[in-house]
Parts: C-alpha cells; structure tokens; sequence
C-alpha cells in the first residue's frame, strides 16, 4: 500500500508484523491487557476463540479480478495468489513469481492486508505497548480509543502506530488511524484512517464485510476515499496442509 496510493499506505505498517510461534500464542491467553482492550476483543468474539484458530483466508475483489490471500495464524506464512502472479512467505524466504516488471514487493505486502483486515485481535500480538487517546470525533459521535505501539526489537517497522477507536456503547471497533515507517525508519506525525463499520461473524468472530479508506485533514478523517470489499472469508482451526506455503518451482526469492 504504499507505491500504489493504498497499498502504498498499507504496506509497510503492515510489514512490521510479528510473526508468533505457537508457543507465543498460548501466552497470550493469560497476558494482561487493558481494560479497555479486553472489551473490545469480547465485543469481536474474544481472544480465547482467536487464539484457537490456525488458519484464514478471504478473498478481494477488483476490476482486474479476484485476489486471495491465506495466512497461518501461528507463525503468518502467507500465499497470496493474484490475477496473474502469486507471492508469499515460507517462513523463511519471501517469494514471487511475478517478474522484476510488476513492482509489488511480498517483503513490503506481508500480512499488509492481513493486518487491517484481521484488527483487532492483531493488536494482541506479542511487544505491543498500550495507551489511552483522546477520542475521535466524527458526525456527532465521540469514539474512545487507545494507541498500540512496538518494542524496538519488534517486527520490521517499530515505529508504527496504531490508533483503534471504538463504539462508546458497543465497543465494537469503528476506527484505526495507522503511521507509516517502513521506508523513513522513523516516527511519522501522518496518520492515515481506515472505518470500520461493516461486520460479520465468521466462524464466532466478528471480521470486516468490507472496509473504507478514508481522506483526512490535519490527521483526522473526513469523507470516504475507496472501498475494499471482502468475500469467501474463512477462520478455522485445522492448520493448511504441508506445503501450502512452500515457495513454487520458478518463483524467485525477494530479500528484505
């Protein structure tokens, strides 16, 4: 999400995902989290039922066709398969079989989607700090919410941020404001916005029917730029079979 306008912005916060190993995730079944936090992981289906699923996969539509990506939630291995290439991470080598022509770099694209689409139960992850925020207010509605930030040895890009704003009565998740860092190396002060206002359960989970891209202004949201749409979503607990995510024969290998 970053080269390409909305995968430009995307792109790289979602790179600095952390990749947990199973180990990592029974943890988190006893980690202490903020109250807040707390209530809105119930309000989406709870942590408990999240950390009991091994694999996801949904599917976009465009005008250029579908694209579908597949994550191992224990360690995010990734496939995505798009109209004309395909791409992914194998655990330990990001891979394309797309030609150096097509500038869409599986380093930069890693759980980018991934990582919008699947808020908030990501920012449960392992290294993330909380804060209380003011509240953002939009068309007459006060939303609170709290920042999540990284540890310095977390992820490929550290420094980003994460604002998640929620409903006030519900404490389902409305918003997250996003920096961008991969390519600065360096805190961003621009925020950019994403609503969430489209739910459906899947599997006792409440995940994104689809999801805007908003404009802002002074770091705030104001109207709605684009819209992702998302279709066939799946969460399951049975893991993907050996060697779903093993690099094809022909691909080549991207270094970070």
């Amino acid at each position: 999400m970053k080269k390409y306008l909305v995968l430009l912005v995307c792109m790289s916060f979602f790179a600095c995902n952390n990749s947990p190993s199973a180990k990592d995730q029974n943890a988190k079944a006893t980690k202490e989290y903020p109250d807040n936090v707390n209530k809105v992981m119930k309000a989406h289906g709870g942590l408990d039922l999240w950390n009991s699923m091994n694999s996801m996969s949904y599917e976009m539509p465009s005008k250029v066709g579908v694209e579908k990506q597949s994550i191992d939630l224990s360690d995010r291995r990734e496939l995505i398969e798009k109209p004309t290439f395909r791409m992914g991470y194998d655990g330990e080598n990001y891979w394309t079989t797309a030609d150096t022509s097509v500038n869409v770099n599986p380093v930069f694209y890693k759980n980018l989607i991934f990582y919008f689409y699947a808020m908030p139960f990501v920012a449960a992850d392992d290294g993330i700090k909380y804060e209380e925020v003011p509240a953002l207010d939009f068309e007459g509605v006060s939303y609170p919410g709290f920042k999540i930030s990284y540890e310095s040895n977390i992820g490929i890009s550290p420094e980003d941020e994460y604002f998640i704003h929620y409903s006030p009565e519900t404490y389902q998740m409305e918003w997250l404001g996003y920096t961008v860092t991969y390519f600065s190396k360096e805190k961003s002060n621009i925020i950019g916005w994403r609503r969430y206002n489209d739910w459906v359960d899947v599997s006792g989970l409440k995940l994104p029917n689809s999801m805007l891209r908003m404009a802002s202004k002074d770091n705030l949201p104001v109207s709605q730029k684009s819209k992702t749409d998302f279709k066939n979503m799946m969460v399951s607990k049975d893991d993907f079979e050996d060697g779903y995510f093993s690099m094809p024969e022909g691909a080549r290998v991207v270094e970070e």
